[in-house]
């Protein structure tokens, strides 16, 4: 098993804890293990080193111990034994927002329930709201918190399938006969969740065939649900990490036919339909064989070929879903997006002083070495108690720090200073504008009471972009995919206020954010707003999450002039609200 499974059976195994009502020490023991070991070096070297995994911060000997029956067996007693007690059921109940381990347990001890249908019942027939701590308001939110999880729960976040597909796509790679493995699909597409991976290969002529049956045949295929001439679709082994089996469909094809099918599993359909129409107009035929005029083919192995033989630009997988796209690329009037390369600064990342895994240095290192010209430190303010959130005191100490290590840096790398200050319940920030104004960097951002009304969210957030420290407006819709939906507020309002303060909104990167959306993304920027494009990296490796954001941006139309975080330091400070 590798980090992120065994951080997985080390986190299931705390939240079982928790709602046995183990020791609260205990218990978050195993939640900082799991943390440690997702973010460690490799459990292969680890293994081989025992002395280096217990010296990992948080990791007695009895956590190693653990660790080390999770890697080597793929089994964990206490895990094993606590699912016995509770039934399999009980894990996908904490994967039920607003359905923690307290309440779970709660409602195991009266009713003796552990599945979302049994929780979904009592809830219906009104036996949720006589329990403590819970009343009728609380029972109507849990049962739209199953709908919510019931409306998701066949998907699959982008980092989860970008991982699940690496491996799909390294099942394949250097195999005799196969010339490319790519992927298409919604995810190609810069979808924020999918439902499946689709790939396709090519491969020489005669070995689809092959191809696909040795594909189907990998050690990471938990079934094979259906099988072709030359196409398998599998349920893949704990796919991407997630604990479940992810769809997976790959199609084999002749390289000569590479484009033209790679377009058509990029999608969506309607796009393909489109070319199909604007082929026909021009006395050729599109198919998934290629583009052919009087049966013989004019292209088929590129995409770009095939595109420039109807008279168009290459059309970004991210835009074919736009309408008009096929008339802007004809006119070459496509617009110009944001890539990963454009960006020079990560603006938004938190080290050990809050709820990081990685020192200021650390974390300027990583960024040093992704070629970055700038960073802003910005730890949690002290509303955040659970992330240990800094109070005045403490920030003012943080920022010397920062700072000092800017002076370290001697050029190389610009370390702003910087908060990520919560904004209360009434729209106030949780520091003083004095300790703010000695802030590069101010995020503002909701972590706290999401219940409130669309004119309370509205009004709260107005406050917060007016005042003069802040500059930009963190994961503005506070939505957590396949988890939390977003708040209710009025975002036209609120992007308009942004735009006249000169107050970027983020584009948060983390893979379960993604916030703001594509959609809102779009409408923010055609209401003159900044975006900036962030990941809120928590670990150095989080930094790679940039990738996720820039799809988000690419999907949303954006280009790289109204991205902050491809300007220079000095500039990209300038382009931002003056400091008061």
């Amino acid at each position: 098993m590798d980090n992120r499974e065994i951080a997985r059976v080390l986190r299931e195994t705390a939240d079982l804890m928790e709602v046995a009502g183990d020791d609260p020490f205990r218990v978050r023991g195993y939640r900082k293990a799991a943390d440690t070991i997702a973010g460690a070096a490799a459990m292969t070297g680890l293994l081989a080193e025992p002395a280096q995994l217990r010296a990992l911060p948080g990791i007695g000997p009895k956590l190693a111990e653990a660790i080390q029956q999770i890697a080597t067996t793929g089994t964990f007693a206490l895990h094993d034994e606590l699912l016995r007690r509770y039934r399999p059921g009980m894990l996908e109940l904490l994967n039920v927002q607003g359905l923690g381990p307290k309440t779970i347990a709660t409602i195991w001890e009266r009713h003796g329930v552990a599945t979302v249908d049994g929780v979904e019942g009592l809830a219906q027939a009104g036996k949720l709201r006589t329990l403590p701590r819970m009343s009728e308001k609380k029972e109507a939110q849990i049962l739209q918190a199953i709908a919510t999880y019931r409306a998701v729960s066949g998907r699959f976040l982008r980092s989860t399938a970008e991982r699940a597909a690496m491996v799909a796509r390294l099942g394949l790679t250097g195999k005799s006969g196969v010339r490319a493995v790519e992927i298409g699909g919604a995810f190609r597409r810069g979808e924020e969740t999918v439902a499946e991976l689709e790939l396709v290969a090519g491969t020489e002529a005669g070995r689809e065939e092959e191809t696909a049956e040795e594909w189907a045949a990998l050690p990471e295929v938990a079934e094979v649900k259906e099988r072709g001439p030359g196409y398998a679709v599998v349920e893949w082994a704990d796919g991407g990490g997630s604990g479940r089996t992810m769809p997976v469909q790959l199609r084999a094809i002749p390289s000569e036919a590479f484009g033209a099918r790679w377009i058509q599993i990029t999608g969506p359909a309607s796009h393909w339909e489109a070319l199909q129409a604007r082929a026909a107009q021009v006395g050729m035929e599109l198919t998934p064989s290629g583009l052919r005029r009087q049966g013989a083919v004019v292209a088929g192995g590129s995409e770009e070929e095939i595109y420039r033989a109807l008279g168009l630009s290459w059309i970004p997988p991210e835009l074919r879903e736009m309408e008009g796209v096929l008339g802007a690329a004809e006119s070459d009037s496509l617009p110009r997006l944001v890539a990963v390369g454009d960006i020079r600064c990560d603006l938004h990342m938190h080290t050990v002083e809050t709820d990081g895994r990685a020192t200021i240095e650390e974390m300027a290192a990583a960024a040093l070495k992704r070629g970055y010209a700038a960073i802003a430190i910005t730890d949690h303010s002290q509303a955040l108690a659970m992330a240990r959130g800094l109070n005045e005191e403490r920030a003012m100490a943080h920022v010397r720090r920062i700072r000092a290590a800017d002076q370290a840096m001697g050029g190389q790398l610009r370390i702003f200073t910087g908060i990520e200050v919560d904004i209360l319940a009434d729209g106030r920030l949780d520091l003083a504008d004095a300790v703010l104004g000695e802030m590069d960097i101010v995020i503002a951002s909701v972590h706290s009471r999401f219940e409130q009304t669309a004119e309370e969210m509205t009004a709260r957030l107005l406050r917060a972009v007016g005042n003069r420290q802040v500059r930009i407006l963190g994961h503005p819709t506070g939505r957590r995919l396949l988890r939390r939906p977003a708040y209710a507020f009025d975002f036209e309002r609120v992007a308009t206020a942004c735009a006249a303060e000169g107050v970027a909104m983020e584009i948060n990167a983390a893979p379960e954010r993604l916030d703001l959306s594509a959609d809102l993304a779009r409408k923010a920027a055609a209401t003159g707003v900044r975006i900036a494009i962030n990941t809120d990296a928590h670990h150095p490796d989080h930094l790679d999450f940039i990738r996720h954001g820039v799809a988000t941006a690419r999907r949303a139309g954006i280009g790289p002039e109204r991205v902050v975080n491809t300007l220079e330091p000095a500039a990209l400070l300038a382009a931002l609200r003056a400091k008061s």
